[in-house]
């Protein structure tokens, strides 16, 4: 990578971490983050590939309570740039979705450091508030707001400063065993992450989608726009038929749940 290609992917790992507290702009998402590095480092492919198959482990993290998730933006960023340093290719993406998950976990101490910090930024601003300073609350917010950046964008730049070649070295050192076994647990974090998912989505009415969406993914002829344009195609008529069940329960008919697809089921 030459210089300004490192000041970009920078600049990514920087909006990476403010939107993981902004949520604007989802810059922090793998599918993003990922695609934009791969994007700036001339390996658009690779960063879409490996940044689809984070977002799938991704799916399921999420905050609960006093819970944090891990933290999907350092993953993102670290692993593609391990990625792209090793120039392994499509082989690499294995290796650094295995790479990712103990990262993305890494990352959690670096967002409680930040979030203490912010503790006592907001007493400060809570002092300039009395005093009626609110140009100083301003910049104190832009300040905490760039500590989120600076949590993804110095680990970033701390990896950029690692000359490739080592980088390259280091992962052709690594055992064949270890490779695969790396290969093989990130594809099987990947199918957790979407299985958390679908445990969280899952009752009777999307059951049956997603038995018909599985079957219709085995066929080859398929492409993704295609299976993309099956499932938009039938959610238009599970809508449609969800509204005409609550018109005819709303003249009186009571027999149904106004779910057609539920009274199907239920007769079974």
């Amino acid at each position: 990578m030459n210089a300004i290609q490192m000041i970009l992917v920078v600049i990514v790992a920087f909006l990476a971490g403010m939107e993981g507290i902004l949520d604007q702009f989802q810059f922090h998402q793998p599918l993003v983050a990922c695609t934009l590095i791969g994007l700036v480092t001339g390996n658009l492919t690779l960063g879409v590939m490996l940044g689809g198959s984070l977002q799938m482990i991704a799916l399921g993290w999420a905050n609960i309570g006093a819970a944090v998730a891990p933290d999907a933006a350092l993953a993102s960023v670290a692993s593609a740039i391990i990625l792209v340093q090793g120039g392994q290719g499509q082989k690499g993406i294995g290796t650094a979705i295995g790479i990712a998950i103990p990262l993305a976990v890494a990352g959690l101490f670096l967002t409680m450091l930040v979030r203490t910090i912010s503790v006592a930024i907001v007493h400060i601003m809570d002092k300039k508030a009395e005093e009626g300073n609110w140009r100083a609350i301003d910049l104190w917010q832009y300040i905490a707001l760039a500590l989120q950046g600076l949590r993804i964008a110095i680990p970033a730049a701390l990896l950029l400063a690692i000359p490739a070649s080592l980088v390259r070295q280091g992962l052709e050192a690594m055992p064949q065993w270890l490779n695969d076994g790396m290969t093989i647990g990130g594809g099987m974090v990947v199918a957790v992450g979407y299985a958390m998912v679908i445990n969280m989505m899952a009752n009777r009415e999307v059951w049956p989608f997603f038995a018909i969406g599985f079957c219709l993914a085995a066929i080859k002829e398929l492409t993704l726009i295609a299976l993309g344009g099956i499932g938009l195609s039938m959610a238009l008529m599970y809508l449609a038929l969800e509204g005409s069940g609550k018109n005819n329960g709303g003249n009186g008919d009571n027999s149904g749940s106004g779910d057609p697809l539920g009274d199907i089921l239920d007769d079974y």
